[in-house]
């Protein structure tokens, strides 16, 4: 009896001085997981702001869609939260290297040590993002003579094909391999970014027939002569850059620049050229 209460004692001495001794440890890790929680707050609202911050540059660029705000803020969120969460790791890595937890330490350090690698790939994700939306902003500014519809239609096949080619690209970056699919989706993109050139040189082709015709106009008549052209008649009070303005019976016209390679011009009278 007296050799079982014995025992009974040195186990419970020996339970209490083990406590005492992973005490350190214990309140080094706890104190780890408490600055690892606070500064992973932090950073979760630094990343919210700076979403919404690249969200109000975007769109001082160009046009938000009506539910564009909402979205962003909710992308903000959860990027937060990505953030916060991979910020926890990290300490929780550190807490349990303090407890000598040697197996759950490795595996936390090899899934730490992936975090830049998932990192890239996310800022390529978000980076391509904010370019397909400054282009297809571009393309909807530089195609003005197409249908609102088309154009609409175009501005949002180049967005989903660029912010594609960026998931592709973050996703190489990550490690998957996805080759067949990056090989499908940069032929699409080359027919697509053919149709951009297009519809931006179909939007700038009358103003550059409108620029050089004006040159021409310049070169050719002078402020104040009398010209007949296109079913006007009046005299000429300014060659803009891109146009020809003239006084007539009813009023000031303004004639583009390109009526001097499309429409006979007849000098009425006036000051001569030179």
């Amino acid at each position: 009896m007296n050799s079982l209460g014995e025992a009974l004692r040195r186990a419970g001495s020996d339970i209490i001085e083990r406590i005492f001794a992973s005490l350190p440890s214990l309140l080094g890790a706890m104190l780890l997981l408490v600055a690892g929680w606070l500064i992973a707050r932090v950073l979760r609202a630094l990343t919210v702001r700076a979403v919404l911050l690249v969200e109000t540059l975007t769109s001082r660029i160009g046009k938000p869609s009506p539910g564009e705000p909402v979205r962003m803020r909710r992308a903000s969120i959860v990027i937060g939260e990505i953030v916060f969460w991979a910020a926890m790791l990290i300490f929780v890595t550190a807490a349990t290297h303090v407890l000598e937890l040697t197996s759950f330490t490795d595996w936390l350090a090899r899934l730490v040590g992936y975090l830049p690698t998932l990192a890239a790939g996310v800022l390529i994700v978000v980076a391509g993002y904010v370019v397909s939306r400054f282009l297809a902003d571009l393309v909807l500014a530089a195609s003005p003579r197409m249908d609102s519809a088309q154009r609409a239609l175009l501005a949002k096949v180049v967005q989903v094909t660029i912010l594609t080619g960026a998931i592709l690209v973050g996703a190489d970056q990550i490690g998957i391999r996805i080759t067949f699919l990056a090989i499908f989706v940069a032929a699409i993109g080359g027919v697509v970014a053919g149709g951009v050139a297009l519809a931006v040189g179909l939007g700038a082709r009358d103003y550059i027939a409108n620029l050089i015709g004006a040159h021409y106009l310049r070169q050719a008549f002078a402020v104040g002569q009398t010209i007949r052209t296109g079913g006007h008649q009046g005299r000429i009070l300014e060659i803009t850059a891109t146009s020809v303005v003239l006084e007539t019976a009813e009023g000031r016209v303004t004639l583009p620049g390109r009526v001097y390679n499309d429409q006979p011009i007849v000098v009425l009278g006036g000051a001569n050229r030179g």
